[in-house]
C-alpha cells in the first residue's frame, strides 16, 4: 500500500493543523482542550509524545500496563492501567473510566500483530474522531539503489517478520476502518533514538550501553560492510512533534505519513559520532573499527537476520515532504551529535542503567577476531 485513500471524518471537518484545542462532535464550538488517548505511554517514543502533549495542554489519557518506569508518563495525565491487547478488558476500562467521553484522537503505539486491528476498530470507532496507527518505514521494499523513500514507494519486506506484520496491520486498518467510518492516519517511523536508546548496528538493542562500554574499554567495534550505507536517525522528541502535528489534522485523514528527520548518516559516521560523544579520541576509535559484511553478521548472529537483511544493510533515506506540507511548522531540531550526547548523559546519570549484554560482547569479539585474522592473512599473500 502506498497511500490510503483520503477520508473525511463523518462528524465534520477537523482542524487543519495539530493544535491542543478541540473540534467537537457534530461541528459544535470548540469546547476545551483536545482529548488525546495514547495506547502505550511509557516507551521511548510514546513517552516523548505524552510529555509534549501534556506540556501543550492536551487533555491527556494514557493506557499502560503500569510496569515500565524507565519513561514514566506525566503525573497530571489520566492513567488507565490495563492490558490494551485484551479487547474486552480495554473496553471495560474505557467504559468505567471515560463514562462515554469521546477522544479527538487515539494514538496506537503497541499494535504489532494484525489480529489487534479489527478489535481496535470496533473499540474506537464510536469513541474517537481519529485513529493514528504507528507503523514503520521498514515496511518499504528494500532498495538496491540509492532512492529516497516516499509514502508511495513500493511496500513489502519479506526478510523481517516485524515489518511484514506492520504492513499487514496497515492493510487491516485500511479495510476495517473504512467499513466502520473510522477516520485514520498511518504514521511510518524510521530508527528513533533518545535518552534510553543508543543506535548501534548490532548487539545493543536490549542493552544499549554495551556499545559505549566497548568503545571506552578499547574493544573492537564492528561496523557493517564499509560503513557507507546511509541511515536515517530521528530523536524521539522530534518524532513526537511530528506525530502531534498530525493529531486533529483534517488533511492527514486516510493518509500514510513518514515522520522522520532528514538526517541520513552513514553507519561509519554514526559509530564515530557515538565514540566522540563517549569521549574516545578519533585515532583510538579508528584503530578499534573492524568492517564486517552483513551476511557474516547474520551467519554468526541469526536472531538479527530480519533487522539486518530486511532493514539496516540497506540505504534508508526518507522523504518527508508530505509531512511538511501537512504540518508546515514541523522542523526537526535535534542533530545526532547533540542527541547522542544527551543519550549518553542519561545513562551516566544512573549506573543501574548501564547494563551490558554479555552474549553480544562475546559474539562481537569472535566476529571481529575472525576478520582481523583474515586481514592479517591477506596482507601476507604474494604481491601484498
Amino acid at each position: 500500500m502506498g497511500q490510503a485513500p483520503h477520508l473525511r471524518t463523518p462528524w465534520g471537518s477537523m482542524r487543519s493543523v495539530g493544535l491542543p484545542h478541540r473540534t467537537s462532535h457534530d461541528d459544535e464550538e470548540d469546547s476545551g482542550p483536545a482529548k488525546l488517548l495514547l495506547i502505550g505511554g511509557t516507551g521511548l517514543i510514546s513517552s516523548a509524545c505524552a510529555r509534549l502533549a501534556f506540556d501543550q495542554s492536551y487533555d491527556l489519557t494514557v493506557i499502560t500496563r503500569g510496569r515500565n518506569q524507565i519513561h514514566p508518563s506525566p503525573k497530571g495525565a489520566r492513567h488507565i492501567i490495563v492490558d490494551a491487547k485484551k479487547p474486552s478488558a480495554l473496553k471495560g476500562a474505557l467504559e468505567r473510566t471515560m463514562l462515554g467521553e469521546r477522544f479527538d484522537a487515539v494514538v496506537q503505539f503497541i499494535a504489532y500483530d494484525p489480529s489487534q486491528i479489527p478489535d481496535d476498530v470496533v473499540t474506537f470507532a464510536p469513541r474517537t474522531n481519529q485513529y493514528i496507527f504507528i507503523s514503520t518505514a521498514a515496511t518499504y521494499q528494500p532498495v538496491d539503489r540509492m532512492a529516497v523513500l516516499s509514502e508511495d514507494s513500493i511496500q513489502g519486506n519479506p526478510a523481517w517478520d516485524y515489518a511484514k506484520k506492520k504492513l499487514e496491520c496497515e492493510h487491516e486498518l485500511t479495510m476495517y476502518a473504512e467499513a466502520a467510518s473510522l477516520p485514520f492516519t498511518i504514521v511510518r517511523l524510521a530508527h528513533t533514538y533518545g535518552p534510553s536508546k543508543i543506535p548501534g548496528y548490532i548487539g545493543n538493542s536490549d542493552h544499549p550501553w554495551t556499545l559505549v562500554d566497548r568503545m571506552r574499554r578499547g574493544a573492537d567495534i564492528v561496523v557493517p560492510g564499509d560503513g557507507t550505507s546511509a541511515w536515517t536517525l530521528t530523536h524521539a522528541r522530534d518524532v513526537a512533534n511530528g506525530i502531534l502535528g498530525l493529531v486533529g489534522n483534517d488533511q492527514a485523514l486516510g493518509k500514510a505519513v513518514n515522520v522522520t528527520s532528514n538526517e541520513a548518516l552513514t553507519w561509519e559516521t554514526i559509530h564515530r559520532t557515538i565514540a566522540m560523544a563517549a569521549g574516545v579520541d578519533p585515532e583510538t576509535y579508528a584503530a578499534q573499527v573492524v568492517h564486517v559484511p552483513s551476511d557474516a553478521l547474520v551467519a554468526s548472529y541469526p536472531s538479527a537476520e530480519g533487522s539486518i537483511l530486511g532493514d539496516k544493510m540497506h540505504n534508508k533515506v526518507i522523504d518527508t515532504r508530505l509531512l511538511k506540507s501537512l504540518v508546515p511548522d514541523f522542523k526537526p531540531t535535534i542533530k545526532f551529535e547533540d542527541g547522542i550526547r544527551e543519550s549518553i548523559a542519561w545513562f551516566e546519570a544512573n549506573p543501574a542503567r548501564q547494563t551490558i549484554d554479555s552474549y553480544a560482547n562475546a559474539h562481537l569479539d569472535r566476529v571481529a577476531a575472525i576478520y582481523r585474522d583474515a586481514l592479517d592473512q591477506s596482507s601476507e599473500l604474494p604481491g601484498s
